[in-house]
């Protein structure tokens, strides 16, 4: 392909931009790409993301995987957000259904108390422990330790260089898509409030480089500074205060849109753009939360486009990983994807009933 000034990212339909000399940005996101399994799931593992306990045949069944006599410590950051919940429910049905024990602890979004959970799982020495979300530089050396003690450390969402796999969502596509689709919508042109208070979530950050990687090829798309930074608890109330008052800040015309790593921050934004009736700013996040779902389909709302994924899914899958690990499989890639779906006002009927959320 020949080389160009400026690259239409229109047509940029590769995860990993062309470029003279890889740069170590490349290099990392070359090597997730071609170091990782996609997931595939198929119908009857969608429907488990629906919410069902007890989804019909999958691939962990056509491998006979089993959890037989086998005890697995899963530790989550917190359960009041949708995703979080439903991947978290996800691995406890899983190892459940494989004839394990899982000992399942919930650490209420706060960092003290997870590490004492995850300590208290060291303990017990577990025949393997899942760790879900949580700040990386925190957790980090208590995952360390979990290694040291001689216990399998799997992750969900969690890029910690000592876990044996994350399963996970492929955030840099995830980002890019989102970026793309944002820059599109408001035809390559105007501000964007942004919300970046979650950085050091391996996850967030990445999707917020896609973000600004994306935005260099969009000149005139501006981020005003500074940016936004949404917040836990209170997470959509605060998000719709910080809005509300950019809205009254900047005049009608001087804000495209609002973009946010994760959806309950969009609830809040979607609500004051509403509110206010600026009808000409868009909203956009990831995960697919039914709510936001629901927001995204209704043609009145402001709300433009999210990135969903699938929870259940991504957690079955991490045990299923875990299973095949016990079970003498030690060939597992570094991170396991499983397949995001872009949700707009033009799909999002299909969507939701594909994703298996109510209308």
């Amino acid at each position: 392909m020949a080389s160009a000034k400026k690259p239409d990212p229109v047509l940029r339909s590769n995860r990993v931009p062309i470029r003279d000399k890889p740069s170590g940005r490349f290099r990392l996101l070359l090597g997730l790409t071609l170091g990782a399994t996609v997931y595939w799931g198929t119908s009857q593992a969608t429907r488990a993301d629906a919410g069902s306990p007890t989804p019909a045949s999958t691939l962990s069944d056509e491998e006979g995987l089993s959890l037989k006599g086998k005890t697995i410590g899963i530790t989550v950051i917190g359960t009041d957000h949708y995703w979080d919940l439903r991947a978290y429910q996800g691995q406890i049905d899983e190892v459940k259904r494989l004839g394990g024990t899982p000992i399942a602890l919930d650490g209420g979004r706060d960092d003290k108390r997870q590490i004492s959970q995850i300590q208290t799982l060291v303990a017990q020495k577990p025949d393997a422990i899942i760790e879900q979300l949580g700040t990386l530089s925190v957790l980090e050396p208590w995952l360390e330790k979990v290694v040291k003690a001689g216990i399998p450390l799997f992750t969900v969402d969690t890029a910690s260089a000592v876990s044996i796999n994350d399963t996970t969502s492929d955030n840099f596509f995830i980002g890019e898509q989102l970026a793309v689709q944002l820059a599109n919508d408001i035809h390559g042109e105007g501000n964007v409030l942004v919300f970046n208070g979650f950085y050091g979530v391996p996850v967030c950050a990445i999707r917020y480089d896609e973000l600004k990687e994306v935005l260099k090829f969009y000149p005139k798309i501006k981020i005003i500074e500074p940016e936004l930074r949404d917040v836990i608890p209170n997470t959509v109330q605060n998000a719709y205060a910080q809005v509300n008052e950019m809205l009254t800040k900047y005049p009608k015309g001087q804000i495209a849109a609002v973009w946010s790593a994760w959806d309950v921050p969009q609830v809040g934004a979607t609500e004051a753009v509403d509110g206010t009736q600026r009808t000409e700013v868009k909203t956009y996040g990831v995960d697919g939360s039914p709510d936001v779902v629901a927001l995204i389909k209704d043609q009145k709302s402001s709300a433009a486009a999210v990135v969903a994924q699938q929870p259940y899914l991504i957690g079955k899958t991490a045990v299923d990983n875990a299973a095949r690990y016990l079970n003498g499989d030690h060939n597992l890639p570094p991170y396991t994807f499983v397949p995001a779906l872009l949700v707009t006002k033009k799909n999002a009927e299909e969507m939701q009933k594909f994703l298996g959320q109510r209308p």
